[in-house]
């Protein structure tokens, strides 16, 4: 089959999200997400619910994704899917579904991991998105994962930074969850951020090694805090939510950027890539924006539709594991600890 007509089909259900996307040639012809909202009213994601909730949207949202591709499922060339890292009862639902479909059509099935993928989501072909040359330092950040990763080639990575706890979303999420806020909170800092004084209060930068990240103190510090002003002004969140956020928010990214900067220091690499969820917070992008003129850098940032979870990441690795003709056999199981 020529390079024109491949059809890859992405699919991923790794967490709370059920998406699929196709590819063609690096094109993203359709990514579509199915988000389960169910999980707003318990502060967080309950796994049972979100694996039922893959179940009733997984056919309805590949279905929905050929359509806009304008493709039949006879045209598709081989099936990518997240294998993990994640939930299980999610990526259950995904592998079942990927490894059926495959089976069913004939086709190849492509095992694709999930942190791997917000990080090759710099390779898809879109308006205003230069991909990263080689080798490039990546820094993941999401609501499970805070890692920094030196990437020499598609599929030669190192971790050389990561948390010790808890992730930067996590750190987020539950910050917001102390000052009130609904689930899931991390935009809603992000907001309120935009408006504060990010000097009103000082929260504690968590101390450990040069490139790895802790993030339970914080939010140790965060209630503490709270806790304290409260009891002396019971209105003290409502008066203050812009400048708690903004302050919040400030020691966050620069924590990142120290970071960063140390890991740019140890390896020489100044072309910076970022992914995952937390990548479409406006504190981050602004500070490896600046980065760029006071350091030096050249910073790559994903378009909001690529930073949290999505089947056009799965999909790019799909394609570029069918190049090679990096094919899963039909007896693989997903991994909710999957390393790279």
């Amino acid at each position: 089959m020529t390079q024109k007509n491949c059809y890859i089909l992405g699919i991923e259900s790794s967490c709370d999200d059920t998406a699929a996307a196709v590819i063609n040639n690096g094109e993203i012809l359709s990514n579509v997400v199915a988000t389960q909202a169910i999980h707003e009213q318990y502060g967080g994601v309950v796994p049972e619910l979100a694996s039922r909730a893959h179940q009733q949207n997984i056919v309805p949202v590949v279905h929905q994704a050929l359509q806009k591709a304008n493709i039949d499922k006879n045209q598709l060339s081989a099936i990518a899917f997240t294998r993990g890292p994640g939930l299980m009862g999610s990526l259950l639902v995904g592998t079942s579904f990927s490894k059926s479909l495959a089976l069913g059509l004939g086709i190849p099935l492509i095992d694709v991991n999930h942190m791997q993928a917000h990080i090759l989501a710099h390779f898809i072909k879109a308006e205003g998105q230069n991909a990263p040359n080689f080798p490039f330092l990546a820094m993941t950040i999401s609501g499970g994962h805070t890692q920094i990763v030196k990437v020499t080639d598609y599929f030669e990575m190192e971790i050389i930074g990561q948390t010790i706890d808890d992730a930067v979303g996590e750190a987020f999420d539950k910050s917001a969850k102390i000052l009130g806020l609904p689930y899931p909170g991390g935009p809603l800092v992000d907001k309120y951020a935009q408006q504060g004084n990010p000097k009103a209060f000082k929260f504690p930068k968590p101390k450990v090694g040069p490139m790895d990240f802790s993030f339970s103190g914080l939010k140790t510090s965060v209630l503490y805090f709270v806790e304290k002003e409260v009891a002396q002004n019971p209105d003290f969140i409502s008066e203050n939510i812009e400048d708690i956020c903004a302050s919040l928010q400030f020691t966050i990214v620069d924590y990142l950027m120290d970071k960063l900067k140390n890991a740019v220091k140890k390896t020489g690499i100044k072309e910076i890539a970022i992914g995952g969820g937390v990548s479409a917070n406006s504190g981050i992008r602004n500070a490896l924006k600046e980065a760029e003129t006071k350091y030096g850098w050249k910073t790559h940032i994903p378009k909001f539709e690529f930073c949290t979870d999505n089947a056009a990441m799965i999909a790019i690795v799909g394609e570029l594991k069918y190049k090679t003709q990096n094919f899963a056999e039909n007896n693989v199981v997903a991994s909710a600890r999957m390393k790279f």
